[in-house]
């Protein structure tokens, strides 16, 4: 019996080894499997945490790089530099540095508001020829409206456009989003499209673009979305110190301008009279009260007689922005203003002709509606109507005009 006893007890002892045995090859297999996975697992976490590390690093070196070249450019084309007198701005101004963000100066900003297709492209790109400046053109063109007039859009426009000139990209996503398709807020910097071209990578980088920004000791913004007493509070902020030019054109040469722009046949409120000289008019009145209460810092420009004598007006408006008027801006104004030349966006043109093509392009019974729908911003402004046909053709449209 014990042998029985002992002999089965020796096979249940040898079972339980067996699946004791099998259950550890099991167990020892799962966990050789689970580990490599783990470990896999973790490794190409770290891998992509190291990749990302080393894509920032590389970033931000690059950005680095293109900094450093753009600050001696800079530095090269500002030697021998012209600084305004002392007091402007009663601001005492006598080195690079005393206008550079970058090294906690404050930089001369010039501001152009004007309604689309008055020639402020024109007027933006003089100024942008001047040396070491940054061009902020059309920074509304993300709102995707020919007119921004209540809120609050309005505030968003605002808040946008003072991030611009204090170089505070970090906020503007849609805006930098949208550079990345429409191209105008960079194609007419041309410092900055000339980097961007050679490094497209780092080119809708905030940090980079904030960087850039900060290194000119100019900045110009073109603005052609806001009526004037909206951007108006860009001169109320003393800490910017802008310096406002409000552009006027005759509405008869905007609107014949406007109908060859694939964009305003394709938007009603570009092509209706009423709605434009409804904004000529609010302008005239917020620069009757802008002429009084910033008389240093305010200022208005005719199309026309911009047109007419650039030379003179040029020098006159550098002169109020306090910039030099420098041979690159000489050079500009020559190029541009004796023969028409490229397409519709051009400004290449005979400057003196350019305003009044409307005479010649338009019928008399689109001037007579223009007209109907006008004749209180032509007085304001001081512009003269057609009478008929024959004096469309030959009259001089442009007259004096008072702020008052």
């Amino acid at each position: 019996m014990s042998k029985r006893v002992g002999f089965y007890g020796l096979i249940s002892f040898l079972l339980l080894g067996y699946v004791f045995f099998i259950l550890v090859q099991r167990n020892g297999r799962l966990l050789k499997d689970d580990i490599p996975r783990m470990f896999m697992r973790r490794s190409c976490k770290k891998v992509d945490e190291i990749k990302k590390a080393n894509s920032s690093t590389t970033t931000l070196s690059e950005i680095q790089q293109v900094l450093n070249l753009q600050r001696r450019i800079i530095r090269n084309e500002m030697m021998d530099y012209q600084y305004p007198n002392e007091g402007y701005q009663r601001r005492n101004v006598t080195k690079l540095r005393d206008l550079l963000i970058a090294e906690n100066g404050n930089p001369m900003r010039s501001v152009i508001v004007a309604r689309v297709r008055s020639g402020s492209t024109f007027l933006g790109d003089i100024v942008a020829a001047h040396p070491a400046v940054f061009y902020h053109c059309e920074p509304l063109l993300d709102f995707g409206k020919i007119r921004i007039t209540d809120p609050p859009l309005t505030s968003q426009a605002l808040k946008n456009l003072k991030r611009l000139l204090n170089c505070e990209y970090a906020d503007l996503d849609h805006y930098i989003e949208h550079g990345k398709t429409e191209y105008w807020n960079i194609r007419f910097n041309t410092p900055l499209w000339t980097q961007c071209q050679t490094h497209p990578s780092i080119c809708h980088d905030y940090r980079f673009l904030s960087g850039m920004c900060k290194l000119f000791p100019f900045q110009s913004m073109k603005i052609a979305r806001l009526r004037l007493h909206i951007a108006k509070e860009l001169l109320d902020d003393k800490k910017l110190a802008v310096r406002l030019v409000l552009l006027v054109r005759d509405p008869r040469g905007i609107l014949q301008s406007r109908q060859r722009t694939s964009f305003c046949r394709k938007n009603p409120d570009c092509l209706d009279p009423g709605l434009l000289c409804a904004d000529l008019v609010a302008d005239y009145n917020s620069a009757v009260e802008l002429q009084k209460k910033y008389p240093s810092t305010f200022r208005v420009i005719r199309y026309e007689d911009l047109s007419v004598a650039p030379y003179k007006q040029v020098e006159e408006l550098f002169k109020f922005y306090g910039l030099d008027f420098h041979p690159n801006v000489k050079k500009y104004v020559d190029t541009h203003t004796k023969n028409d030349a490229g397409d519709v966006y051009s400004t290449y043109r005979n400057s003196k002709k350019a305003p009044f093509h409307w005479r010649t392009d338009l019928e008399f019974e689109e001037v007579e509606e223009i007209q109907r729908n006008c004749l209180v911003a032509m007085k304001h402004w001081g512009y003269v109507p057609a009478l008929n046909i024959s004096h469309q053709r030959e009259f001089n449209p442009v007259t004096d005009y008072k702020l008052h």
